[in-house]
């Protein structure tokens, strides 16, 4: 092998073992939610998907079970995307079926077509229909989670894109598969690895932004640090913030940023940071999420009939995965545990 050839196979493969290794993580993270589970089962299955198109490409007497699973697994990448985009926009309890019967349906559908056709025997089959029933399915699941994705997608600040936001996140997943779909689609007018380079890039671009990110973040921190805001300015300060938030209620945006409360109190992102992180000793999400479990537990206990979904929207949450994650961690206890161990608050009779 020469070494060009040995530098493509370095880079088409650096996606998909990455990818395993984000797909353990995601898989592990705490708190352990069901869209991370989502996620972490597509970034598996694009993977072995990568993973079968390398070693085809460089060794076309590759087994033909590999290949198999290869394929196998690119049917399931478009319905697990399409279960994750759900579940992140906590849709995922109003599907007409549910997710656990969704997925068993696929798996069984694969593993009889694989069982009773396999891909040693079978290779016009593989090769020709079958490719394309599973390319095509794949297709359909992303028009379907760009459906789901379009509330998403407007409620974007496309001037502080970064993938600390969960929005931001979600669409760069999505658009990430739409390219590697590209990638494969397209691969007979290009090259059979176009759709392992195009993993391995986008994990690279995804991984630089990422850290840009941070860097701009920490950037800002390290350039206020240093300012100490005096006690009689960060106290009033933190009552006027305090009664914007209760009279306001800005916290019921789920898309309330940093920059916004800054403009509405009259000073700097970077100056409201540092108060937050100095003198309330608590980051700005934290600072949003604590007035946003404050309603919901009032919610729950003095309105009984009041959906989870239901209250997580109206409490500023985007989705109801985000809303049980960020309850559980402040309160210690699930929201449904919350409202059975709470009566509802009764008011004394005038």
């Amino acid at each position: 092998m020469d070494i060009s050839s040995l530098i493509l196979l370095l880079f088409s493969g650096f996606g998909a073992l990455n990818g395993i290794f984000l797909s353990l993580y995601f898989f592990t993270i705490k708190p352990k939610t069901l869209s991370n589970k989502f996620l972490a089962a597509m970034l598996l299955m694009v993977s072995i998907r990568i993973l079968k198109s390398v070693l085809y490409y460089f060794n076309a007497e590759v087994a033909a079970t590999i290949l198999q699973i290869g394929l196998s697994a690119c049917f399931m990448i478009g319905p697990l995307l399409y279960l994750y985009c759900v579940s992140k926009v906590g849709n995922i309890e109003k599907q007409l079926i549910k997710w656990p019967l969704h997925l068993a349906g696929l798996v069984i559908l694969m593993a009889s077509v694989g069982i009773a056709y396999p891909y040693q025997s079978n290779l016009e089959l593989w090769g020709g229909i079958l490719y394309k029933v599973i390319n095509y399915t794949w297709l359909l699941y992303l028009i379907m989670s760009a459906f789901v994705l379009l509330p998403a997608v407007k409620k974007l600040n496309y001037q502080q894109l970064s993938l600390t936001d969960d929005n931001t996140w979600l669409m760069s997943v999505f658009v990430g598969n739409v390219v590697i779909w590209l990638a494969y689609f397209t691969a007979s007018y290009t090259s059979y690895i176009v759709g392992a380079l195009s993993f391995s890039f986008i994990f690279l671009l995804v991984l630089l932004v990422f850290i840009k990110s941070r860097e701009n973040q920490n950037r800002q921190h390290i350039k206020y640090e240093n300012k100490k805001i005096i006690d009689a300015e960060a106290n009033s300060l933190i009552a006027n913030l305090a009664r914007i938030m209760k009279e306001d209620e800005l916290y019921k945006n789920a898309n309330i940023t940093l920059p916004q409360v800054a403009k509405i109190l009259g000073i700097s992102a970077p100056y409201l940071s540092q108060l937050l992180n100095d003198n309330c000793h608590k980051s700005f999400s934290l600072f949003i999420n604590e007035y946003r479990i404050e309603a919901a537990k009032s919610l729950l206990v003095n309105e009984k009939k009041m959906s989870m979904d239901l209250i997580a929207e109206q409490c500023g949450f985007n989705s109801q995965s985000t809303f049980y994650s960020t309850f559980k961690k402040i309160v210690t206890a699930t929201p449904a545990a919350f409202r059975k161990e709470n009566k509802p608050v009764i008011s004394p009779e005038l």
